[in-house]
């Protein structure tokens, strides 16, 4: 091979890996957006955007199977080694978890379905209070998740996984504030079931989200930290 081609084929094979990198962020703002247009459907009481949110869906299935075919095409043709192999791994794993986060706004704009559409009986709305507040606290960690990702920021990524600490705090609260309301009156109990599972939701959009952070700490410093304490993720980055 010749200088020149040489150069081209380096030239095509960052091209390619960059396009990746784009596609994971492309991927995070959708799914961003749908975690803020399902939330506020549940806000508004909105069930004609609630289906938009479902339906939507689709959009980041099509960025997922997308994301798998050039990864296998990538690695097929190229065969990446080293950081380049730790980045394509990367990627496959946050599209991954960028998937479920989807599933999860989904499954949160089901719930305004469930609880508006037609002649169901909605919830007080003390009930759902917390979830519209854990909520933004998510959206902040893969808002963050996906910075760190793209600016290839370890201590970003570290604070991604410092807050999903705080979301476990907060989610104990807001249970606890069911419970409460539960025992004021127990005719809520379906409300009160179906909106623990849509905290259960939040809960899930967090722990992906953190997820998304360790993949980001695998990427640039090339150690798993997916099993690790707090504490240990925080010597491997300060390492």
């Amino acid at each position: 091979m010749n200088e020149m081609t040489e150069g081209h084929t380096v030239e095509k094979y960052n091209s390619e890996l960059e396009h990746l990198h784009q596609l994971v962020l492309k991927m995070g703002g959708l799914v961003q957006d749908q975690i803020c247009r399902a939330v506020r459907t549940l806000e508004d009481e909105d069930v004609e955007q609630a289906r938009l949110v479902v339906d939507r869906d689709q959009k980041i299935d099509q960025l997922d199977v997308q994301a798998d075919e050039e990864i296998i095409r990538l690695i097929a043709k190229r065969q990446p080694v080293a950081r380049d192999l730790r980045e394509v791994l990367a990627v496959q794993k946050i599209v991954s978890d960028l998937e479920r986060i989807g599933d999860q706004a989904r499954r949160l704009a089901r719930l305004t379905l469930l609880f508006y559409e037609g002649d169901n009986s909605p919830p007080n709305y003390r009930l759902i209070n917390d979830i519209p507040k854990l909520s933004n606290l998510v959206a902040g960690m893969l808002e963050s998740a996906l910075t760190a990702f793209d600016k290839l920021d370890p201590m970003l990524a570290l604070e991604v996984i410092r807050a999903d600490a705080e979301l476990d705090e907060e989610m104990r609260s807001a249970l606890r504030r069911l419970s409460t309301y539960l025992m004021e009156d127990s005719r809520s109990v379906g409300h009160v079931v179906d909106i623990a599972i849509g905290l259960r939701a939040v809960e899930r959009i967090g722990g992906h989200t953190k997820y998304i952070a360790n993949h980001t700490i695998f990427l640039i410093t090339g150690k798993d930290v997916r099993h690790n304490s707090l504490e240990e993720v925080t010597a491997e980055v300060m390492d």
